[in-house]
């Protein structure tokens, strides 16, 4: 038996031309990783740390916070937010004090970029938030990190007490007149708690559920006072862009895309782990570089952004890897977290378990999402079960619909996102679950969508 080609596409066009697929990528973040002690204050400081903060420090607050926004620098958290305009929204002489709250809360299934940063990079953060701080006249600052990574947890602790030994914390920082406290809060393993306000709640001493806005945390935040909720990997990215400039950030990526970002690349894999490359790369280039799927087999169907985002098929491989560009496949970059997945997976099992885990994770604050993601697990479940209905299908259809859009939240929104997708490209094999009473890629039970895809010798 030989496979049909490794990716699926019909074409495999040269990756960036003549470049090298090594030249593809922009290790900035990541670009000592490798390091002996990464993670300590001489090894980023030998490596260009704290000069960001410097140059930031020379200039006015407004002026620093118009320089990001000019550099195009979007929150990697997912939505894509400009992080400029964020700071922006801040109210200035009101009064009231304002805080920055960084988002570590890295739950969703497939997301790994924030915590591996954190645990090899911590300084990037530090440094990047003392930044915002300054720009957004802000006295206390927040990590709210996810509580079972413990390992991360003691890195950040350690590193946090180095720039405060340093100065970077703590009473006038640099000699700058700004005073600034860092806490680091470790959550309790709530997924919900990665909704801002939710964790905001969360950050508070409150069960964690998303609040009604407006206000927005921008006026009405942490403590009733004006906050900026940005994630970890969107704060970690101003430093470079201060010390090296934002025309050399503009030059990578797309002009809506601009600069680089980390890629999580798992599942069916050759090569899993963090790929640090401008904005717009396609997932062919990154598996070139990663040594494409396993051997012997092809890639089946991937998520762009996690679990959350809808899944795109071997038909997508050329898309750019940038905001506009995913949005025009019919999903979303989301956190860049590509899970790939090859033609041994069955998409309703798949999209079961990812129901499943949004239905234990859901807070139940709402009717859509509470009542809605538990019944999409019954039907799901019996369908995989080969219990299903073809009107199921329609069912399926239909609960989704009544979640997105109408949920608190946007966990309705992401629980909804592998169902509409997966009835989208794979309706036949929910149909084959149905009319065969099961998996049909079951080893005892005919794979039908392998069957579709592999050529067999003589």
């Amino acid at each position: 038996m030989t496979m049909a080609p490794e990716y699926g596409g019909t074409s495999r066009p040269e990756v960036g031309g003549t470049t090298s697929p090594e030249k593809l990528l922009a290790p900035v973040l990541s670009a000592f990783w490798d390091d002996p002690k990464s993670w300590t204050l001489e090894t980023y400081e030998r490596h260009e740390g704290y000069r960001g903060l410097r140059k930031a420090l020379a200039m006015a607050p407004d002026d620093l916070i118009a320089y990001v926004k000019d550099s195009g620098l979007r929150g990697r958290g997912g939505a894509g937010f400009p992080t400029g305009m964020k700071w922006q929204f801040i109210p200035q002489g009101d009064g009231k004090p304002h805080y920055l709250v960084v988002n570590a809360d890295e739950s969703e299934p497939g997301t790994c970029k924030d915590i591996p940063l954190l645990f090899a990079n911590p300084h990037s953060l530090i440094e990047g938030m003392v930044i915002a701080c300054y720009a957004i006249r802000s006295n206390h600052a927040f990590i709210y990190l996810r509580g079972e990574v413990v390992p991360v947890l003691r890195r950040l602790h350690e590193a946090v007490r180095e720039a405060y030994a340093a100065g970077y914390l703590g009473k006038n920082v640099l000699g700058s007149g700004l005073d600034l406290e860092l806490t680091v809060h470790a959550g309790a393993g709530a997924y919900i708690c990665g909704e801002e306000t939710a964790l905001l709640d969360s950050l508070e001493g409150r069960r964690g559920q998303p609040r009604l806005r407006p206000p927005f945390p921008a006026v009405a935040g942490l403590y009733a006072c004006p906050t900026v909720v940005n994630n970890v990997e969107s704060i970690a990215s101003v430093p470079a862009i201060l010390n090296r400039g934002k025309d050399w950030f503009k030059s990578m990526g797309s002009e809506k895309s601009p600069g680089f970002t980390l890629y999580s690349l798992s599942g069916h894999v050759s090569g899993p782990g963090q790929y640090e490359a401008p904005l717009g790369i396609t997932l062919r280039q990154l598996l070139d570089m990663s040594g494409g799927m396993r051997p012997g087999h092809r890639l089946k169907f991937w998520t762009p952004g996690g679990s959350s985002t809808p899944i795109l098929t071997d038909e997508h491989l050329d898309v750019p890897l940038d905001y506009e560009g995913v949005a025009g496949a019919g999903s979303m970059l989301g956190t860049k977290a590509l899970q790939c997945f090859d033609e041994t997976t069955c998409v309703v099992r798949a999209v079961t378990r990812w129901t499943e885990f949004y239905a234990h994770e859901s807070c139940g604050k709402c009717t859509p999402c509470r009542e809605g993601t538990y019944w999409l697990v019954q039907l799901l479940r019996d369908i995989e079960a080969g219990r299903g209905l073809m009107s199921d299908l329609d069912k399926l259809n239909d609960i989704a619909d009544n979640i997105n859009g109408k949920s608190f939240c946007a966990l309705g929104d992401g629980a909804a996102s592998p169902i509409f997708s997966s009835l989208q490209y794979f309706r036949d094999e929910y149909e084959q679950h149905i009319t065969g009473r099961g998996c049909p890629l079951d080893p005892a039970k005919t794979t039908a969508w392998a069957d579709k895809h592999v050529e067999v010798s003589a």
